[in-house]
């Protein structure tokens, strides 16, 4: 599998509403060619494939990307919480189309602590 294309923490607004992700990412997902959202596929590790929306600022200088639709369905199936982590990968290209993977790692706490990370193998 190649880099993480996007890696965060997850945070509260990131389990309750949307994930912010970096304006630096925008570059590996479908062009918003004028618009300010756009949809992609990614297969999570059981090949189950979920729908996001990326949502930017209409008209502005910073964009401030998140992923809005679909988003919230796959932080309650997976039942994530704060300090897990996701990262998004871009994949090879078939037919002219990048495919995406989406990984889950979970927080390894100890005394409250996040001591490691875990990838998460479960099925959705």
């Amino acid at each position: 599998m190649t880099k993480a294309i996007v890696s965060k923490q997850l945070k509260t607004t990131d389990i309750e509403k949307r994930l912010t992700i970096p304006s630096k990412s925008l570059k590996y997902f479908p062009p918003l060619d004028g618009n300010h959202v756009v949809q992609f596929k990614a297969r999570d590790e059981s090949g189950h494939h979920w729908k996001f929306q990326i949502y930017t600022r209409k008209g502005k200088r910073y964009l401030k990307p998140v992923l809005t639709k679909g988003w919230r369905e796959f932080v309650c199936t997976k039942e994530l919480t704060i300090g897990d982590k996701v990262e998004f990968y871009m994949e090879e290209k078939e037919q002219g189309e990048a495919m995406y993977s989406v990984r889950v790692f979970r927080a390894v706490r100890i005394f409250g602590r996040i001591v490691a990370y875990v990838l998460d193998h479960k099925s959705s």
